[in-house]
């Protein structure tokens, strides 16, 4: 039939099945939309497995900084072992500057350890160190350290007597010094306590003077403030002690030196009491 159609008749059966409605283009044989093609034509190709990683070869020896991140140890109790095996003021110096489990010790210049005559009578024991005590390595050597020499001349005692039983010997709770001068922490205290009971016990001064709220709260053990508790007699490692208020303290409150005035009188009257 389609030998038989010109080209305007082909032209008008066209156009006449558009009008009907027809879109597409048949062919010669018919075919079937619903029929499942014999392989789907979203299957993809299977992807290759990545190459493997070559393992590292286990660490023979852990690193030095595993010590001190290791969560299954405690500082504190490394510390109580290490300080009662020192023998004497000089070990003991040596084991607290080969501790590792306070990090203040990275970012210190120096250990801060101790000033004044080791046999002295009087033994004071202060915070933590500051900047100048940092570059120095002593401690009480800024202004807060030169009032406190100044306080204690009043009384005819010092770091440089050589007489012990005028002079003084000074040490810290932390050899190092916290950044920007902030508080020490309850952790940093706890694990250097044993350090600073072992420095008493081998320094065996006949009094200790507590200078501040921090050193006098962590040997003391308690949160009363050191405005209460100056100027009050309490007894610690079978000894008499003495909270006092800072000299740092007192260059910020110049009206509170009266206290500290008061303090120094009643320190040398117990040394007078004392054999």
């Amino acid at each position: 039939m389609r030998e038989n159609l010109d080209w305007h008749a082909a032209r008008a059966a066209l156009e006449w099945q558009i009008e009907l409605g027809a879109t597409d283009c048949i062919g010669d044989a018919p075919s079937d939309s619903f029929a499942l093609p014999a392989e789907a034509p979203w299957k993809t190709r299977a992807r290759p497995a990545p190459p493997r990683r070559a393992e590292k070869p286990a660490p023979t020896e852990a690193p030095p900084a595993a010590v001190a991140t290791d969560p299954t140890v405690d500082p504190v109790a490394v510390a109580r072992a290490t300080a009662a095996a020192a023998t004497d003021l000089d070990t003991l110096r040596a084991t607290m500057a080969a501790f590792e489990h306070c990090e203040l010790k990275k970012g210190a210049r120096n250990l801060v350890f101790c000033d004044g005559q080791p046999a002295a009578r009087v033994m004071i024991v202060g915070e933590a160190p500051g900047r100048d005590e940092d570059r120095q390595g002593k401690p009480f050597v800024g202004r807060a350290g030169q009032l406190l020499d100044r306080m204690f001349a009043a009384i005819d005692m010092g770091r440089d007597a050589p007489d012990p039983a005028r002079a003084l010997y000074i040490t810290n709770m932390l050899p190092w010094r916290p950044p920007q001068n902030r508080d020490p922490s309850a952790q940093e205290l706890a694990m250097m306590r044993p350090f600073i009971e072992r420095h008493i016990a081998l320094a065996d001064p006949q009094v200790l003077v507590l200078m501040g709220r921090i050193s006098t709260g962590a040997l003391l053990e308690t949160r009363e403030g050191i405005t209460r508790l100056r100027g009050q007699w309490r007894t610690l490692m079978d000894r008499p002690c003495l909270p006092m208020l800072h000299p740092a303290y007192l260059l910020r409150t110049p009206a509170a030196k009266r206290h500290a005035w008061s303090d120094l009188l009643s320190l040398q009257a117990r040394m007078r009491e004392l054999p």
